[in-house]
């Protein structure tokens, strides 16, 4: 190892961990050193992604190490706002990669805040949406405004496939994932914040739970996350901004069909979902309808579609993304992507370019990830009571 070198420390490494472990050995002059993950079956998973690394016995004798140059949290959602806590209260700041949601009660937001204001290190939080290319490529040419001018209405549509199981089945419970409004979709929230430039001042959401999980229980206890909603936000000035979930929708050719339209004109952007989700031999055309024993069915290939724009003029251009980077994980690069950025930020930190001001900046910072779960949480609350719910004042203000 050289200067240049980071060493990462992960709290948790299942699912989600893994992905980043995998795209994070892809960026050059970073290794994993060390690693707490509870459950054996991950550790085991996760030694073919990260060899060297040591697994620590408890979180504490991780959080003690002082050979960590920057923290990432890929643990289950609930536990995201203690564990920040614990790594402030063990005293020597390192830079932090967070993975979405920030935390999932409205009582830990204003811990959080208070943290964001007080740790001397840069913490990122993860919103893997922004990073997918053509998404990227979309927010680009949005704000450039030739095609569109201002954004008046932006629209998400996330057809796919239900959540997937994870370890010990915590993500079934909204006590666990903040709701579905948060656990999915704060990265969709995060995505109207800054393709709008501008914080929403009211939500408004219609959600229920009427195809997945309803025959399931787990320790007597039955699921209770939504499996469909809109949701639409009010951003000032007149503008507003849509999402259509569904979590029962396998089959679309794209998971998320994203829409900005502004007095110019409409921009739209197509993502294909993860390729390993679809049947191998559906081959590469748009399938309308599945049959019931076709439903769930997974293939190693894929579909081989790749993720469009198109302006309404209309053109269209095809982005293509790294094969290489498609294996790594089920988000389009991002994740990649994602790391490069961080790591330019965690290195700046290590050699002291802070410092001198010359260092890569935070492009999603804790503020912007607690914003984008207290907008989740408003959007469940309104999805319970049937009442708009303000942004501005109030428990869920931003």
């Amino acid at each position: 190892m050289t200067e240049q070198t980071l060493r990462y420390g992960f709290l948790g490494c299942g699912m989600m961990g893994q992905e980043h472990l995998r795209n994070l050995a892809m960026v050059p002059d970073t290794q994993v050193v060390a690693i707490w993950e509870p459950n054996a079956a991950m550790r085991d998973v996760a030694r073919q992604f990260a060899p060297q690394a040591e697994f620590a016995d408890s979180l504490a004798a991780l959080l003690a190490r002082k050979d960590v140059d920057a923290w990432v949290i890929t643990s289950p959602n609930h536990v995201h706002a203690e564990q920040l806590l614990q790594i402030k209260a063990a005293g020597h700041p390192r830079p932090i990669l967070l993975e979405k949601p920030a935390c999932t009660h409205v009582q830990d937001v204003a811990k959080l805040r208070a943290l964001a204001a007080s740790y001397a290190a840069p913490i990122w939080t993860a919103m893997e949406y922004r990073y997918m290319p053509p998404i990227t490529k979309m927010i680009e040419v949005a704000h450039r405004g030739e095609i569109t001018g201002e954004a008046v209405m932006f629209s998400v549509r996330e057809h796919r496939y239900p959540f997937l199981t994870k370890v010990g089945d915590w993500n079934r419970f909204a006590r666990n994932t903040g709701g579905t409004l948060v656990e999915k979709c704060c990265h969709f929230f995060d995505l109207m914040r800054l393709v709008m430039r501008d914080d929403p001042v009211r939500v408004y959401g219609s959600g229920g739970q009427n195809h997945n999980h309803l025959n399931e229980s787990y320790a007597g206890q039955a699921p209770d996350i939504l499996d469909n909603a809109y949701v639409v936000l009010d951003f000032p000035r007149g503008r507003r901004a849509m999402l259509d979930l569904c979590m029962f929708a396998e089959g679309a050719r794209y998971q998320e069909e994203l829409a900005v339209v502004g007095p110019l004109g409409k921009l739209e952007c197509k993502v294909p979902g993860p390729g390993r989700f679809w049947p191998k031999e559906l081959g590469d055309a748009p399938i309308a309808v599945l049959t019931a024993n076709q439903r769930h069915k997974t293939g190693p290939e894929g579909w081989t579609n790749h993720p469009r724009i198109e302006a309404v003029a209309p053109q269209s251009i095809d982005i293509p993304v790294d094969p290489q980077l498609l294996a790594a994980g089920d988000h389009n690069g991002s994740t990649f992507y994602q790391h490069q950025k961080f790591a330019d930020v965690a290195r700046a930190y290590k050699l002291g370019a802070s410092k001198q001001g010359t260092a890569a900046q935070v492009e999603v910072s804790l503020s912007d990830g607690l914003k984008a779960v207290l907008i989740g949480l408003a959007a469940e609350e309104s999805a319970r009571t049937g009442v708009a719910i303000s942004l501005v004042d109030g428990v869920y203000k931003l």
